[in-house]
């Protein structure tokens, strides 16, 4: 569902020296690459001192891992996960969806590291298109958001 209203305010990192990842998947490379600029620039807006640190993976079905991995460090406070997975003719999209969002969400529950879901799940490419800086704005700004809002939770609870 697209936003309604305007975009609010870009959210400020508690830690400005916060380090954050992205993970980003390529396959649809010209949508990737404008979802991480989106990342890019809402996280400089939140106020991150540093650079987005970011991975690239062949795919959607590679995100997970790849942020269980950098999770699993203990460097960042947030990873924020983008691509774009396009629906085709087959079953093919609904089991690269699934995997993608219920693997992203473990990784975030299994290692208390904030892992924000910027993965596109659109019936055309146009779609995609208008989700990452067209018409519609741009999901890697709202994963974004979401990856600083958690990590300020996140760094604001007691651990056990």
């Amino acid at each position: 569902m697209a936003r309604s209203g305007p975009r609010p305010p870009a959210p400020r990192l508690d830690r400005p020296d916060a380090v954050l990842a992205a993970v980003v998947a390529g396959f649809h490379r010209e949508v990737a690459e404008r979802l991480l600029d989106g990342a890019r620039e809402r996280l400089a807006d939140a106020g991150m001192a540093g650079d987005l640190e970011v991975r690239w993976v062949p795919g959607a079905f590679e995100l997970p891992l790849a942020a269980q991995t950098l999770a699993s460090t203990g460097r960042y406070a947030a990873i924020v996960a983008l691509g774009a997975v396009v629906r085709g003719e087959t079953a093919h999209f609904d089991h690269i969806c699934h995997v993608a969002t219920t693997g992203l969400g473990r990784v975030s529950l299994d290692t208390g590291v904030p892992c924000a879901f910027g993965v596109l799940t659109c019936d055309t490419l146009e779609q995609a298109e208008a989700r990452s800086g067209g018409a519609v704005g741009n999901a890697g700004e709202d994963a974004a958001d979401a990856a600083v809002i958690m990590a300020n939770m996140v760094s604001r609870e007691p651990r056990a």
